[in-house]
């Protein structure tokens, strides 16, 4: 009779645990891969070219605008006509970030009109911020 129920017991609390777990990873919008040290080229390009080159490449409505030029690691470090867009070590208090995590009001939310970018490529590039923003 114990052993039944030390069996019916454990047999819930996986069922429960297990509930718990799928719902954890359901409810998050994706499970990010981890990265030894993030690449400018392999990891922060994809992204850029994904969701900001439309925009901001030269002769992009963007670029016009603002002077943000991200076709090239130059044009990301030089930034806009206003400043730097990444402090390399400090994501922070990288303008880059804050347009990116949607900190701002509606009209400096990037990318203009399309949705956020997702927590995974957001992670990517504060990531390769604070690891010093190397042209790697």
């Amino acid at each position: 009779m114990r052993r039944r129920l030390l069996v019916l017991g454990a047999a819930t609390f996986l069922a429960v645990g297990g509930s718990v777990a799928l719902e954890m990873i359901s409810s998050s919008d994706e499970v990010c891969a981890a990265q030894a040290k993030t690449s400018f080229s392999d990891d922060v390009v994809p992204i850029l070219t994904g969701h900001c080159y439309s925009c901001h490449t030269p002769g992009g409505q963007g670029s016009q605008k603002s002077g943000l030029d991200l076709s090239t690691y130059d044009g990301v470090m030089h930034g806009t006509k206003s400043g730097k867009m990444v402090i390399p070590g400090d994501p922070d208090s990288s303008n880059l970030m804050w347009l990116l995590e949607w900190r701002g009001a509606p009209e400096t939310h990037m990318p203009l009109g399309k949705k956020k970018l997702s927590t995974c490529d957001r992670d990517t590039i504060r990531a390769w911020i604070r690891e010093g923003a190397l042209n790697n």
